[in-house]
């Protein structure tokens, strides 16, 4: 067994992000996990780009970064849904699945006979999640939706970036398209928990998770602040609504992040800067009257920050044991002894670049630890693997599919 879900066969019908990467979680976990890509284009984000990857000379390749980002561990097929022939070899794929995963817009697989209620009456086990912008109800279900208007729509953009009345204030994006990549997780976590129910049941079930819904979840303390006092929280930039200090400072040569998450952290911070007295004074001593005060406080700790450089404020907080942590740049990342040290990029053999540099699951495990041996694939790179070996089809078999564009 090379991972938790190494019994498990996945049939990924989707693409771009928020699906995908949910079925590169199950890939992750070992699960095999079949792609079906249109023939000729195949994933969107195969096409986001560039960046595109380089081979081995050095020579730009067509594998943008953006798909293999999402895409290890699979297997690529290319079959044509459009044709019920096509059709006829999802079904096929799919009698033998354990799971499948769609992003289509709501009703599109079934008009070709593919939706949840026809895959159920020949795979009665299947698990079957659906991922879209609105879901499979309510008013905007047929809407299409992106990861960038889930942010705006679900309030994210409203609580990020700097305060509305300092320059450069006014609803910020989060730089990565993390509501794609939140709903890929709760789809990642629904699915886990629908095949522990189908171990004790033998029955499979229909998911049903929305960009929408992921980010008004993911909302947490922000949404219970709201419910609290009836007012919309704002942004505040990089501090915390909740919790001072917690924010950046301006060093003497760059910036850093503070982080007193309680009154003892504070207490050693004060200790370890030289301003003792602060932690005594009664508008700072407690969380709360910080919060009230957090005007002053902070005005206070910038002066005191650009006293000395990043690095040794580094040095002295760990020391002491106070959170915190430099600003890095993504390159930076990577050069962190911590993330070294934990594995974090790995290198693949790919089937056009040569090699591909991945970021690897962040997931442990002590007795089913995850192997990763499988890269992004190529379009259509196991279309005649699939066909022979799951689908038992003959050479034959497959060079009549291929005349016919059916794969």
């Amino acid at each position: 067994m090379s991972g938790p879900l190494s019994h498990i066969k996945v049939l990924d019908l989707s693409r771009v992000l928020a699906a995908p990467w949910a079925a590169q979680n199950l890939a992750d976990l070992g699960a095999q996990v079949i792609k079906v890509e249109r023939p000729g284009k195949g994933d969107d984000s195969r096409a986001y780009a560039p960046p595109f990857l380089k081979d081995e000379q050095g020579e730009v390749t067509r594998e943008s970064a953006y798909f293999c980002a999402a895409n290890r561990g699979k297997k690529s097929i290319t079959i044509d849904l459009s044709k019920p022939e096509g059709q006829e070899l999802v079904r096929s794929l799919a009698r033998q699945c354990d799971v499948l995963i769609e992003n289509y817009k709501v009703g599109d697989l079934a008009r070709y006979g593919l939706g949840y209620e026809d895959l159920k009456a020949i795979n009665p086990g299947l698990i079957y999640c659906s991922v879209t912008g609105f879901g499979q109800t309510g008013p905007y279900k047929d809407r299409p939706g992106y990861d960038f208007m889930a942010q705006g729509m679900g309030g994210l953009m409203s609580i990020t970036g700097e305060r509305d009345d300092l320059p450069g204030g006014g609803p910020q994006r989060v730089g990565i398209p993390i509501i794609d990549l939140t709903t890929g997780m709760y789809a990642s976590i629904a699915i886990c928990a629908a095949i522990a129910h189908r171990a004790v049941t033998g029955q499979g079930q229909w998911i049903d998770v929305a960009l929408l819904d992921s980010c008004v979840a993911f909302l947490a303390n922000q949404a219970m602040n709201y419910f609290a006092t009836g007012e919309s929280p704002k942004s505040l930039g990089n501090a915390h609504p909740n919790i001072v200090p917690y924010q950046t400072f301006k060093t003497a040569d760059g910036a850093l992040i503070l982080a007193c998450g309680n009154d003892n952290l504070f207490n050693k911070f004060c200790d370890v800067a030289g301003c003792a007295h602060l932690a005594k004074d009664p508008r700072f001593s407690t969380n709360a009257v910080r919060v009230d005060h957090r005007t002053e406080i902070t005005q206070l700790l910038n002066e005191i920050f650009l006293t000395r450089p990043t690095r040794e404020w580094v040095k002295m907080l760990d020391d002491a044991g106070v959170a915190n942590g430099p600003i890095n740049t993504i390159e930076q990342v990577f050069q962190e002894p911590q993330v070294l040290a934990r594995g974090m990029k790995i290198e693949l053999p790919h089937a056009v670049a040569g090699t591909v540099p991945l970021v690897a699951s962040p997931m442990r495990f002590s007795a089913t630890p995850i192997k990763h041996e499988m890269p992004p694939p190529a379009l259509g790179q196991h279309t005649d693997e699939i066909l022979a070996q799951v689908l038992s089809k003959t050479e034959a078999e497959i060079a009549s599919l291929k005349a016919a564009g059916i794969v």
